[in-house]
């Protein structure tokens, strides 16, 4: 089976989902797991990690409360404030729940490029390896660089980086990105996912090969066995359908062997996050 390592849940409000603009107008709406089950389970996904959308304990806790209601959400990476002195005590209450698997800031929306090097922050990151937790890297191309100097500074942290990046597909700029992705997975504690392409293509009007130097260019940088899948629903709907989101990656990697195909589809994600 395919397990989708990067989707989210929301009940949708203009307040609390600012974000949600204009040609967004399908996201606005409530996504829960029967609606992710609905469309994952026809294309063969079997399971997904639910990741967070909005910075907040309480939805950290709505989320592991949806997780243990539903056996197809296999785990949860949820928020608390890495900066804060008290995170140790935030994450010993949700460590309990075997369902909370990491922690994720949106580090892309902090307009200081080196935000990840802030010592509050660091010190935060330190915290999660006491606790067995991982960490999603939510960035932009020009922040690139702090995060290998991050993941440079703690080796023994597990990360993952979500939607490559989010490198600008539809303009066709992947040098500079290449060579920062580069220099990202020379550090061998560093995951990718396959995920979030369409939202950075042109909308609607993008083809698979749109996406292929890419993918190529991860593949080579971290190899099977550190890549997994991920969808981004619903965010992905404003762009591409579940289904074609899945087979964008399927196509691509039809190609290798069936074990290294396995890696990709499931076998990463379940290592990554100590999924069951």
């Amino acid at each position: 089976m395919t397990i989708d390592a990067h989707q989210h849940f929301w009940r949708y409000s203009p307040a609390e989902y600012p974000w949600i603009g204009p040609g967004m107008d399908r996201l606005a709406k409530d996504y829960l797991p029967a609606d992710l089950e609905t469309v994952a389970r026809p294309v063969g996904v079997g399971g997904s990690v639910a990741v967070q959308a909005r910075q907040s304990l309480a939805e950290t806790r709505w989320l592991l409360d949806l997780a243990a209601a539903d056996p197809f959400v296999l785990g949860v990476v949820g928020w608390v404030d890495l900066r804060s002195a008290t995170v140790a005590d935030e994450l010993a209450a949700f460590v309990p729940d075997e369902k909370f698997v990491g922690v994720r800031h949106v580090v892309q929306d902090e307009p200081d490029p080196r935000f990840l090097l802030g010592e509050a922050f660091v010190r935060g990151v330190r915290t999660l390896h006491r606790f067995g937790l991982t960490y999603d890297l939510l960035l932009f191309p020009p922040q690139l660089p702090a995060a290998s100097e991050l993941v440079g500074l703690l080796p023994e942290q597990p990360f993952v980086l979500d939607h490559l990046a989010k490198p600008r597909i539809e303009s066709g700029e992947i040098v500079a990105w290449r060579r920062d992705i580069e220099v990202l997975a020379g550090h061998e504690n560093v995951c990718c996912k396959l995920s979030g392409m369409v939202t950075e293509a042109a909308w609607r009007r993008w083809k698979p090969a749109d996406f292929t130097p890419y993918l190529d260019a991860a593949l080579t940088a971290f190899g099977p066995e550190r890549l997994m899948f991920g969808s981004d629903w619903p965010v992905c709907l404003v762009s591409g359908d579940y289904a074609d989101v899945v087979g964008i990656v399927t196509d691509f990697i039809a190609t290798l062997s069936a074990a290294e195909q396995d890696e990709i589809r499931h076998r990463t994600a379940r290592r990554f996050y100590h999924l069951p």
